[in-house]
C-alpha cells in the first residue's frame, strides 16, 4: 500500500517495550483460553477483548515460512475489501497539473508533483498512500528514500503506479489494501472496525487469508503459515488454526 500498512503496529502489541499492561488488558487476555481458534469463534473473541474506549481496529497478524530477501519468495500483492477497513484513508497523487482536478475529484486530498515532492522534503507526510502516473516517477526519484523508509512509495505491484489514477484512488479509498512482507516474513493488516458485525468482519478477514495462500511462491519449502493471530488494537493476540482457517477459505 505504497503506505498501506505502515499505520499498524508489531505481531505481539506492546511486548517488545516490556510495558506493564493494565486490568483491562489482563482480564481480556484471560479469555482466550483455547491455544487454537477457528474464524468465527476469533471474531466473537475480538469482540469480547477490545481494551479501548474508541472503537478499536482488528488485525490480522500472519509469519510465512519464505525469505523475503529472496525476489520470488517476497510476497506483495492487493486485495480489495468489500466492507473496507474502517479507516478513512488519506492518498496523495503525483499527476501531471491537466490531472490535478480528476485526481481530487477522485478522492485525493493532494495531487500535483512539484509542490508534493517539495513538502515532503521539508518534512510533510501526512497521508497514508500515494499514487502516481508513470510519467511522474523521475520526479518522484527526489524524494524515494524518504517515502520508501516510511512505505509510502508508490509501486507497481500495489496497483499504485498506474496511468488510471483515479480509478486508483477510488479503489484505495473503497478499501483496497496492500499486502507486503517485513524483513521478518510478518504481513500485518487492518480488516474492519470492532463496531463492523461479525459477518462483514469474517468475510474481509477471509479474502485476505485466502490471498496470502494464492500468493504462495512455487519455490517455498516446509511449512508455509507459521502463526496468524488477530487482535484489536493494544489488545491480546487470539491464535489462529491455521489449517483449519486455511481449509474454511479456500
Amino acid at each position: 500500500m505504497g503506505g498501506f500498512e505502515h499505520f499498524l503496529r508489531p505481531l505481539e502489541p506492546l511486548n517488545q517495550f516490556n510495558m506493564k499492561r493494565g486490568k483491562k488488558y489482563d482480564e481480556a487476555k484471560a479469555l482466550i483460553e483455547k491455544e487454537f481458534y477457528g474464524l468465527d469463534e476469533a471474531i466473537e473473541l475480538l469482540k469480547k477483548t477490545t481494551v479501548t474506549k474508541f472503537d478499536a481496529s482488528c488485525e490480522l497478524h500472519i509469519k510465512l515460512g519464505v525469505d523475503p530477501k529472496q525476489a520470488d519468495q517476497n510476497i506483495r500483492t492487493t486485495v480489495s475489501l468489500p466492507h473496507g477497513t474502517g479507516k478513512d484513508v488519506t492518498v496523495v497523487a503525483f499527476v501531471g497539473d491537466e490531472n490535478v482536478k480528476a485526481a481530487k475529484d477522485a478522492g485525493a486530498s493532494e495531487a500535483g508533483t512539484a509542490e508534493l515532492v517539495d513538502k515532503i522534503n521539508k518534512g510533510w507526510l501526512d497521508f497514508d498512500i500515494a499514487v502516481a502516473t508513470p510519467d511522474q516517477m523521475k520526479e518522484l526519484s527526489k524524494v524515494a528514500k524518504t517515502l520508501g523508509q516510511k512505505g509510502l512509495m508508490p509501486n507497481p505491484k500495489a496497483g499504485t503506479v498506474t496511468p488510471d489514477f483515479a480509478k486508483a484512488i477510488e479503489e484505495v479509498k473503497k478499501g483496497k489494501v496492500e499486502i507486503r512482507l517485513d524483513k521478518d516474513a510478518n504481513a500485518h493488516n487492518i480488516f474492519g472496525k470492532v463496531s463492523f458485525d461479525d459477518a462483514k468482519l469474517k468475510e474481509n478477514l477471509a479474502l485476505i487469508i485466502k490471498k496470502v495462500l494464492d500468493a504462495k511462491p512455487s519455490s517455498t519449502k516446509g511449512t508455509y503459515i507459521k502463526s496468524m493471530t488477530v487482535s484489536t488494537s493494544m489488545g491480546p493476540a487470539v491464535p489462529l488454526d491455521t489449517s483449519s482457517v486455511s481449509a474454511e477459505v479456500r
